[in-house]
């Protein structure tokens, strides 16, 4: 496997030394750095020959012509993001820096166009009547409506897809047959979908008591009426990290009184707040379980995951919140069908 850390060299490394690192590293780059690993610049095989030309010695320090000013992103930054910035840049590696400025990896282009398969399970909610959306979904359920020129659901799975998942549940209710024959078996996308069908109303946790079998890594839970870009990457590996048995994916939701919050101490005023605005953190209706905590879902009934929550909290159960930063919205009401819409040319192209 190719390796950013072997493509590493120092202001002093000469330029022919550096030409080898190059060549054996096969990632068509050098990146320059301190004894502490901050970057100070990069170098690319076209460096090296502009370099020549301008009559430098094989044997000269590298820093004499390494690119001072390379394009890099944070190591927040999303896989979207990252590729947008390269094509506009038209460039084929980026490094990765911490907010100090230190190195923390080497993102290609190759890489983050072809994403490993992730053997991960996807259960996507889709049993819901839709009620507030009506008169849309009449003849129709939610999932299918069209932001664009794709049903939402069908925008949910391709952004699933693009960061390698393959293999999805979708639970069924609701004009069940219409989702069936939209999606089949999953084998014109090059995935697997089976279904979950809801005899009656199960919540947003009791399907997951009737998935076939037992999954063997965690689970990616996701309503089917939620636009994201959220990093599903970063999120695995959230989870991961903090040895969550679950993790809740929340988002910041601001909410402005609308009249002066009087504060008072006995009969006295102390201070008085004009429409103050209160920040919470709310749940994003995405989730990733570890198989541990399905047994704690009852067999075929009703079971929402806020409350598994609930009983993994009361249990002393590890569990995680995991913020979105990335573009959310949940579509409930016929205003944000009307927003994913006008959202769709910069969110969801």
């Amino acid at each position: 496997m190719k390796d950013w850390k072997n493509v590493l060299v120092s202001p002093d490394t000469s330029i022919r030394e550096t030409i080898r690192i190059i060549d054996e590293g096969a990632l068509k780059i050098a990146l320059v750095v301190d004894a502490e690993k901050k970057l100070l610049g990069t170098v690319s095989d076209g460096d090296i020959r502009r370099g020549i030309l301008k009559g430098f010695s094989l044997e000269d320090p590298v820093d004499a012509l390494m690119n001072r000013y390379p394009i890099v992103v944070s190591q927040n930054s999303g896989r979207e993001e990252m590729l947008a910035l390269m094509r506009t840049k038209q460039v084929y590696q980026i490094p990765v820096v911490s907010s100090t400025g230190m190195l923390v990896g080497l993102e290609l282009i190759d890489a983050l166009l072809a994403p490993p398969q992730r053997e991960n399970w996807v259960l996507l909610m889709a049993g819901g009547l839709g009620t507030r959306l009506h008169p849309l979904t009449a003849d129709i359920p939610k999932p299918l409506l069209k932001i664009g020129d794709k049903p939402i659901l069908e925008s949910i799975i391709g952004n699933f897809i693009s960061y390698g998942f393959s293999r999805f549940f979708i639970s069924v209710n609701y004009k069940s047959e219409l989702i069936e024959d939209h999606f089949g078996d999953g084998s014109q996308w090059g995935i697997q979908i089976e279904y979950i069908r809801e005899d009656k109303k199960l919540g947003t946790a009791g399907a997951l008591s009737l998935l076939p079998e037992r999954p063997t890594m965690p689970l990616l839970v996701m309503n089917g009426d939620v636009l994201t870009k959220v990093n599903f990457e970063q999120l695995i590996e959230f989870h991961l990290e903090h040895r969550a048995e679950a993790t809740m994916c929340v988002r910041e939701y601001d909410f402005q009184v609308p009249y002066g919050v009087v504060k008072f101490d006995q009969h006295r005023i102390s201070s008085i707040e004009e429409k103050p605005i209160q920040r919470f953190f709310v749940n994003a209706g995405i989730y990733v379980l570890e198989p541990s905590v399905l047994g704690e879902i009852p067999h075929d009934t009703y079971f929402d995951m806020p409350t598994l929550f609930e009983r993994l909290v009361e249990a002393r159960r590890e569990t995680a919140v995991f913020p979105v930063r990335e573009y959310w919205l949940d579509i409930g009401r016929i205003d944000d069908l009307e927003r994913a819409q006008g959202d769709f040319g910069s969110h969801h192209k």
